[in-house]
């Protein structure tokens, strides 16, 4: 596979990925880092962090504005919860275990 392609595949599955969480919007931060070790937030960063190698000037918030869909403001207020004793408990476990 030459490099054009893998890099076509890498952009195709990242944009389905990015449009999965879009869609499962049930499915909180909290949940991803939890089971995962990262959540959108994480994608923002990364993608901002590639923009940067690249020479681009970009925001976080730009950034998550392309990961969410949407200003983070408005997606929390649409969609993110408080996160429950026990989705902390578990983060702060994982945090723990992963420093």
């Amino acid at each position: 596979m030459d490099d054009a392609t893998r890099t076509e595949l890498e952009a195709a599955a990242f944009r389905r990925l990015v449009q999965h969480l879009r869609d499962r919007t049930d499915v909180q931060n909290i949940d991803l880092m939890n089971l995962a070790g990262f959540c959108r937030n994480c994608l923002s960063k990364w993608y901002r962090a590639a923009a940067e190698e690249k020479g681009m000037a970009m925001s976080y918030d730009e950034a998550r504005e392309i990961v969410y869909g949407m200003p983070y403001e408005e997606w929390k207020a649409k969609h993110q919860v408080e996160a429950t004793p026990e989705q902390q408990a578990a983060f702060a476990k994982s945090s723990a275990a992963s420093h």
